[in-house]
């Protein structure tokens, strides 16, 4: 996607929240890797896809700083929830002040803890699963989520191409690029779910449990 295009899809699309802005500007100036946020563009699609699911319950692996959070929750049903986890307590101070500023603070169950170790213990059933977090566990996080997801219901995978280095041998050696090539392999030939990859950013990766 050019610049060109990417503003005139923001000028066209529903403005970013002043919270999600302010938060987008604050983790360019603080953070290392700002680009894992989520942003304008994909912020609205993620809100869009929650108000079309009327989700109850979404699951997220991968906070981050909590813009995705925010987004996701905008579309729950009444008395819907999200709750979002992250293992890097670096980042907790900063995403728990955003979240603890917006509208949907109640709504949204945010929780720092290994996701691998928790997704087992929650008693929920989830409509739809964001998943964002280490990409060399994706397929774990992956059937950790399938277990948890209602018949019918959705994930949404980030990353999925990885700047396009999915296509590359070359890059095998890097753990990251390896573990998404595997996975992309994987899901391609899972049979209990639907599959598509939309050419976002890096890629996004739309589920749905049959």
């Amino acid at each position: 996607m050019t610049e060109e295009i990417e503003q005139y899809i923001k000028q066209h699309s529903q403005k970013e929240d002043p919270l999600l802005t302010r938060l987008n500007r604050d983790a360019n100036v603080k953070l290392l890797n700002p680009r894992m946020v989520s942003g304008h563009i994909q912020g609205r699609l993620l809100s869009m896809i929650s108000y079309m699911i009327r989700p109850k319950r979404i699951l997220e692996i991968g906070t981050y700083v909590g813009y995705s959070a925010m987004c996701l929750a905008e579309g729950l049903a009444e008395g819907g929830k999200v709750i979002t986890i992250d293992i890097d307590e670096e980042i907790e101070d900063m995403a728990r002040a955003y979240i603890e500023q917006s509208e949907y603070v109640d709504k949204i169950d945010f929780r720092i803890a290994d996701a691998l170790k928790l997704i087992p213990e929650l008693d929920e059933v989830f409509d739809l699963v964001f998943i964002d977090g280490d990409k060399r566990e994706y397929k774990a996080y992956y059937e950790a989520s399938y277990d948890k997801l209602h018949q019918g219901g959705f994930m949404l995978i980030d990353n999925t191409l990885w700047n396009g280095k999915v296509l590359n041998p070359a890059a095998s050696w890097d753990h990251q690029t390896q573990a998404l090539i595997e996975f992309n392999d994987f899901l391609a030939a899972d049979e209990r779910v639907d599959r598509f990859i939309l050419d976002l950013r890096d890629g996004l990766t739309f589920v749905r449990k049959r």
